[in-house]
């Protein structure tokens, strides 16, 4: 095999995201002692965003490939040992690179969200990843990574105390602050635009185990939380609109670990909002605004006007301040069959979307660069269950991240 020439190519870079994934990469580990490049379709913004880095951002390589030119994402993958993708929708524009990367054994890592797309591209290319030895791993920003991650760490501490798994965990958000970039937006409304075009793709994304391999034989009832109280927690619970894509992360996981969680493991997430009154009326306010947004969006002249006229385009998104003054605060709580109780906090030191997802994402590439071993198998993934505990190293030593057993 040729030797290649980079560790990591981030694809997409002139991106929202892709900008702040490079500006960290830059600051963190320099453009000389990482073998890395930035990648996308334009050689002129490309160039714009290498000069904006400090002076010694000249060793650092550009190249070029358009997200539909399957033999230029070919001649890409062939040029790096992993690539870290931004280009979004990736139901619109991500295949031809997972299919390329799939074919040439190079590890990939990406943001997406888009929980149908990730479920077609395992069906279309998981046979031809485990032949090739690339290691696909969807979904490695704030969703799912410190949910899954989350989760494996629970439930790690509680195979050590307690000798078994929870076998019920529930995640709460008691904090979270940051804004939506447009590339989050258009892939949310993309999504809905496909429910619309394909009715069976609402059940399919119902299904709580849609991204499990076929055979994973789970039959737990999982619930969707609209407005409830919870007592171990003390607070009212509204939806948290992440959990669709986390909890069918940490399910897989689940799966691919050998059921290392339980046949019957049960995950819910929700937004803790007060014991008061107070946090009941927020948890109803939040719950019918959830509804109100999908019932917009669903509705093809509201969700034109929304696109013009109100929500963040492709290429906007959080301001610098308001990436830096984010933050987020997730709390867990297990519990085992016999009833023994272990609980996590996981934290993170920016914006969830876009300032902390570019560091979580980035030390999952460096992960895949360096920390896995060669002989893994190829094949699709989940954060936990490829990158597990060195990625949360990682994440607690160079992304801000912090897991934390709390007493019970």
């Amino acid at each position: 095999m040729n030797e290649k020439t980079h560790d990591i190519v981030i694809y997409g870079a002139t991106s929202f995201v892709g900008q702040i994934i490079t500006h960290y990469m830059a600051e963190e580990y320099g453009c000389d002692s990482l073998r890395w490049a930035i990648a996308g379709r334009s050689m002129a913004k490309l160039m714009d965003l290498k000069q904006s880095l400090w002076s010694s951002s000249k060793n650092l390589a550009v190249l070029t490939a358009d997200a539909n030119d399957l033999e230029a994402l070919t001649t890409l993958c062939h040029s790096t040992q992993v690539i870290l993708s931004t280009v979004g929708p990736y139901d619109l524009y991500g295949e031809p690179l997972v299919k390329a990367c799939c074919q040439t054994g190079t590890d990939y890592c990406d943001l997406t969200g888009e929980m149908h797309w990730i479920k077609r591209m395992q069906e279309k290319y998981s046979e031809v990843a485990v032949k090739s030895g690339a290691r696909i791993v969807h979904a490695c920003g704030f969703d799912s990574i410190p949910s899954d991650c989350g989760v494996h760490f629970l439930q790690k501490h509680s195979a050590k105390k307690h000798g078994k798994p929870c076998s019920t965990i529930n995640m709460g958000v008691k904090r979270i602050s940051g804004g939506l970039s447009g590339g989050t937006i258009a892939s949310m409304l993309n999504m809905t635009k496909q429910i619309i075009k394909d009715p069976l793709l609402r059940k399919e994304l119902g299904n709580p185990y849609s991204c499990c391999p076929p055979d994973h034989g789970f039959t737990a009832r999982q619930d969707n939380i609209s407005v409830a109280y919870d007592e171990h927690a003390k607070s009212w619970l509204a939806p948290f609109m992440m959990a669709a894509i986390n909890t069918r992360i940490v399910h897989r996981s689940n799966a691919l670990s050998g059921k290392a969680y339980g046949e019957q493991f049960y995950y819910q997430e929700a937004t803790l909002t007060g014991d008061s009154k107070a946090g009941e009326k927020r948890a109803k306010r939040m719950a019918t605004g959830f509804k109100l947004f999908n019932l917009a969006t669903a509705i093809s002249p509201i969700r034109w006007l929304l696109e013009r006229f109100i929500l963040a385009k492709p290429g906007e998104g959080p301001s610098p301040e308001e990436q830096l003054n984010g933050e987020f605060d997730l709390r867990f709580r297990g519990q085992t069959e016999q009833g023994e109780v272990v609980k996590v906090k996981v934290t993170g030191d920016r914006d969830p979307g876009y300032g902390s997802t570019a560091k979580m994402i980035s030390q999952a590439a460096m992960c895949l660069a360096f920390d896995i071993d060669q002989q893994t198998p190829g094949g699709f993934w989940t954060p936990a269950t490829l990158l597990g505990d060195t990625l949360i190293e990682r994440l607690q030593t160079h992304a801000g991240l912090t897991f934390e057993v709390l007493a019970d």
